[in-house]
This record gives C-alpha cells, structure tokens and sequence, in this order.
C-alpha cells in the first residue's frame, strides 16, 4: 500500500475512477436521453481531474510548479462548475439582480 501512495498510482487510481464516472454519466444520457450533456459532465469531473494531477505531482517530487498549476487549474474549473451551475437556478436571470 505505501508503494501505491509513494508511487503516485493511487492517483492514477483516482484519475481512472473519474473517468469511469464521466463514461457512466455520459453512457446513462446516451441511452435514456436524461441527465448531464457532455459540458456539464467536463465540468463536473475536471476540478477533481485537476486536484488528483497535483496529488500525483506531489507525491512524485514533481517541480512544485506543478502541483501549483494543478491546483489553480482545479480553483478556476471550480469557480467555473459553480458558475455555471448558479445561472441555471429559477431566478437567476439579469432582471432578478437589483
């Protein structure tokens, strides 16, 4: 087990996890016409996309900078995911901003 963590394949494990669950998503709209379209599945997905690429960084004494790419690049996909998901609550329109 402590090789899996030092060799940063426990992120690989995270990163393959995170792409069974984008292909599930997807798979479930293809085939029942319900659910996330593919832009709100990236959007759901590459926060943690970006945060296992820092952990795997991280752990395999890659250059700090990055670890800091990574997660910056999770923060702005973030921001990005809520965003997004905040315009498409009831009410979130221009003429409800007073």
């Amino acid at each position: 087990m402590a090789e899996l963590i030092r060799s940063g394949q426990v992120a690989d494990l995270v990163l393959l996890c995170l792409a069974l669950e984008a292909a599930g998503l997807l798979a479930w709209r293809w085939r029942t016409g319900r659910g996330l379209g593919m832009a709100k599945v990236a959007a759901l997905i590459l926060p943690g996309v970006m945060l296992a690429l820092a952990l795997r960084a991280a752990l395999v004494d890659a250059w700090w900078g990055w670890v800091g790419l990574s997660l910056a690049g999770a923060l702005i996909a973030h921001v990005a995911d809520l965003h997004q998901r905040l315009r498409a609550l009831p009410g979130a329109g221009a003429e409800s901003r007073d």
